[in-house]
């Protein structure tokens, strides 16, 4: 589970990601990047009805790219701010999948070490 201070909670920080932010967009995901004057990284994930009309199957992707991040947190760079957009074709694909791919846009976006 990402900490608090890892989230993107506010509706004023997700606009000012869409706004000035970097995209990097896949079949599956779209990632969107803009940096923080802050000493660590944030995230946030949107997942739309689009996607999935269940709340069961929206909250397991949710957990699910929660636990990449987790995991991939500490070789990344501090002070970015991220935003996972979910599109519906992630539901077609596995959990290796979908972190091979995250992990790919992340890479392609400079969020690394």
């Amino acid at each position: 589970m990402l900490a608090k201070e890892n989230r993107i909670r506010l509706d004023k920080e997700f606009d000012r990601v869409f706004k000035t932010g970097q995209s990097f967009y896949v079949k599956t995901l779209g990632i969107k990047v803009a940096t923080n004057d802050l000493a660590y990284s944030r995230f946030g994930i949107l997942i739309s009805l689009k996607v999935s009309k269940k709340a069961v199957v929206r909250n397991k992707l949710r957990r699910q790219i929660r636990a990449i991040i987790s995991q991939e947190l500490p070789l990344m760079k501090p002070g970015k701010d991220v935003i996972i957009i979910v599109l519906p074709l992630i539901l077609n694909k596995k959990f290796e999948e979908i972190k091979e791919e995250l992990i790919g846009g992340f890479k392609k976006l400079g969020l690394y070490k």
